[in-house]
C-alpha cells in the first residue's frame, strides 16, 4: 500500500553528505510506490517557537505565526511517515530541523491532536564527521516514545566532513533499503 512520506531535511547543504542519505531513501521509497515531499529547511523562513500555546490544531494555519511552517503543516497532518533527516550538530540535530519540529506542536493544541499517535510511523537520517550520535538518538528515541510513533529506525553515517565523502560508503544503501522497506 503506497504511502505519504515528509522528511524534514534540516541540513544546510542542499548537495552534502545528509542530502545524500535522503536522496538515496527517497528513491528506494519512490521504487517501492510511495509518495516522498522533502522540505529543505535550510531555505525555509521558520520562526522558532514563541512557547505562546497560542496553537490550534483545527486551523488550517495552526500556529500564531505565518511563516513557511504553512507548507509543512498541511503535509504532516496528512503523511504517514516522517523522516527527520540532520546532520549531527553538538550530538543532536540541527537548529533548522530541531526549530520546525518544535513548531510542529501547533499540531498538538487546541481541538484534536494531530501529531500525537495517529498511526504515524517515523526514520531518522544522520551524517556527522564524527561517530557520536548516541545523544541524537536518544532523543529521537524519547521522541518517538513521547508522539507515540512507530520507530522505522534510523541510518547513521560517521566520518563524513567534506561534502561528497559519504559517497561509496554503506550509509547510502541502507538508506535505500529504509526508504524501499517502508
Amino acid at each position: 500500500m503506497s504511502k505519504k512520506i515528509v522528511i524534514l531535511n534540516g541540513s544546510p547543504r542542499k548537495s552534502g553528505n545528509t542530502s545524500a542519505l535522503v536522496t538515496a531513501f527517497r528513491e528506494g521509497a519512490e521504487g517501492a510506490g510511495h509518495t516522498v515531499t522533502e522540505f529543505f529547511l535550510d531555505k525555509m523562513n521558520i520562526h522558532g517557537c514563541k512557547g505562546c500555546f497560542g496553537g490550534h490544531s483545527d486551523r488550517e494555519c495552526p500556529c500564531v505565526q505565518q511563516d513557511d511552517m504553512n507548507r509543512i503543516y498541511p503535509a504532516v497532518r496528512d503523511c504517514d511517515v516522517i523522516v527527520l533527516a540532520s546532520p549531527l550538530y553538538y550530538w543532536t540535530m540541527s537548529g533548522q530541523l530541531r526549530t520546525a519540529f518544535d513548531r510542529l506542536f501547533a499540531l498538538e493544541e487546541g481541538g484534536k491532536n494531530l501529531l500525537r499517535g495517529n498511526g504515524k510511523s517515523s526514520a531518522l537520517l544522520m551524517a556527522a564527521e564524527g561517530h557520536g550520535f548516541d545523544d541524537a538518538v536518544l532523543y529521537y528515541d524519547h521522541l518517538m516514545e513521547h508522539l507515540h510513533w512507530k520507530n522505522l529506525g534510523h541510518v547513521l553515517a560517521g566520518g563524513n566532513m567534506d561534502v561528497g565523502d559519504i559517497k561509496g560508503k554503506p550509509e547510502l544503501q541502507q538508506a535505500y533499503e529504509l526508504g524501499k522497506s517502508i
